[in-house]
């Protein structure tokens, strides 16, 4: 964009991400960058102002580089090139009608004729991003980009792996990538250090660019806003990895319309436990998270491993840190599952999901397509420093919604001979916790939650009209 800007007069370069904040903070970065190690780059430009959400560098050649949005309130604009950073993560839709028509209005020269320079590259769109998923609309425009590379049509398709940086001595060493390759997902290793696209394209589960849509949430709860319902989805971990050996709690946030339908079912937190924990402690920390949300139900799976946690749960639980009880708990639909204590209230719905799990996953599939569910946004300046304790707290539930999106993408939906359905996974060894977590809340509360209608009486002379 800079060179561009010295060799065009008067063009007009943009780089554009998912918000101004982080367009901003990237052309600052590199224009610092650009600067301590091209000193005489200052010579080419006249003048530079960066703030939070603007930036703006103007060249002696009448040139300028500046920021967008990859938002609405961009449409109209109009510039000679375009950057898209992250482009992975661009609705496509979007795209189509707010930034691709940025860049319809081409440069002229500079004189008394001003024409439109046929040989220059008007128009020009450059795509930067991290590998993402298969399907998704990004993954698509390669295939497509690739394909025109290839008939000579004018486009340029090309990346690289980790091992590039490396043979430069650049960023990380070879051992210490290998070493986060062990404790990495597979799926974020390939995408991030190996840029490759990753997940299921035939038989997918869900469409995956329908999914990237639904990440809209801005804003985590570590607890209730004591004024809405919350519903806790908890799968055992049954993981083939030691370094992904977890239990995941799936916290959901119901919201209601004025008739009581429900209108959307937020996924505002998502916690690991470990399962190295006894059950004892993991039925400690379950409770201490319905405390934290005031939670009116927790949906169980209490096949095998769960099994040993169900049988805590109803026992009475002390916090080994206050001594406090955190309660006795009995199940609402399993009589023959006593409670140590007698009358103990009625929380745990003891789901057997082999029972239901064509239920379960329709009603994953349809909460997707119909956008109910919402979940965090994805916060491109989130690093995985897994050594990085206060960070990893402050960003744990975004993380955790990136990894989500990952097991989701690993997931192909099969239809048995009997017309029901069951899911299989792409890569064996990546874990299904976190979705199936959430896929058993999501199954409770469209079973039992939304079906939920305000009896009215109707007093039949208020429609009559009598003369």
């Amino acid at each position: 964009m800079y060179h561009g800007a010295i060799f065009y007069p008067d063009i007009n370069n943009a780089m554009s991400a998912q918000t101004k904040e982080n367009a901003a903070k990237l052309l600052s970065e590199k224009h610092r960058e650009i600067l301590k190690f091209y000193p005489l780059m200052a010579n080419e430009i006249r003048s530079s102002k960066f703030s939070k959400d603007t930036a703006e560098v103007t060249f002696t050649s009448g040139g300028r580089v500046d920021i967008l949005a990859n938002q609405q309130n961009t449409k109209g604009a109009r510039r000679h090139t375009l950057n898209i950073e992250e482009s992975a993560l661009l609705n496509n839709l979007l795209f189509e009608d707010v930034l691709e028509p940025v860049v319809n209005v081409p440069r002229r020269t500079i004189g008394k004729l001003a024409l439109i320079n046929s040989d220059e590259l008007n128009g020009k769109i450059n795509y930067f991003t991290t590998s993402g998923f298969k399907g998704s609309s990004e993954h698509e425009r390669n295939i497509i980009m690739i394909k025109e590379m290839a008939n000579l049509e004018g486009k340029m398709v090309f990346g690289s792996d980790w091992n590039l940086a490396v043979g430069f001595g650049r960023g990380e060493t070879k051992a210490q990538i290998l070493a986060k390759k062990e404790k990495l997902s597979p799926i974020f290793f390939a995408m991030n250090y190996g840029s490759k696209w990753t997940g299921a394209t035939d038989n997918a589960l869900v469409d995956i660019n329908k999914l990237l849509t639904l990440r809209t949430l801005t804003k985590e709860e570590f607890k209730s806003d004591d004024k809405s319902e919350y519903i806790l989805g908890v799968d055992v971990a049954r993981s083939e990895s030691k370094a992904n050996n977890q239990s995941s709690i799936a916290v959901l946030k119901i919201k209601r319309n004025q008739n009581n339908k429900i209108t959307f079912i937020k996924l505002v937190n998502m916690i690991n436990v470990s399962n190295m924990l006894t059950f004892q402690a993991q039925a400690m920390e379950v409770k201490k998270v319905k405390l934290l949300y005031n939670a009116k139900v927790v949906i169980i799976d209490s096949n095998g491993l769960g099994k040993g946690l169900l049988d805590d749960l109803v026992l009475e639980t002390f916090d080994i840190n206050t001594g406090d009880s955190l309660g006795c708990w009995a199940t609402i639909n399993n009589p023959d599952i006593k409670p140590e204590i007698d009358n103990s209230e009625k929380i745990i719905y003891d789901l057997k999901p082999q029972s239901a799990q064509s239920e379960i996953i329709i009603a994953f599939i349809d909460m997707v397509t119909s956008g109910k569910l919402q979940l965090l946004e994805k916060r491109a300046n989130a690093g995985y420093d897994i050594d990085d304790k206060d960070y990893a707290t402050k960003m744990l539930p975004y993380i955790n919604t990136d990894l989500l999106m990952e097991e989701i993408s690993n997931l192909k939906i099969k239809q048995l001979s009997s017309g029901k359905y069951s899911i299989e996974k792409t890569i064996s060894r990546i874990d299904k916790d976190r979705f199936s977590a959430l896929a058993y809340g999501l199954w409770y509360i469209k079973t039992f939650e939304d079906n939920i209608y305000q009896e009215t009486e109707i007093d039949a002379m208020k429609y009559l009209f009598i003369n």
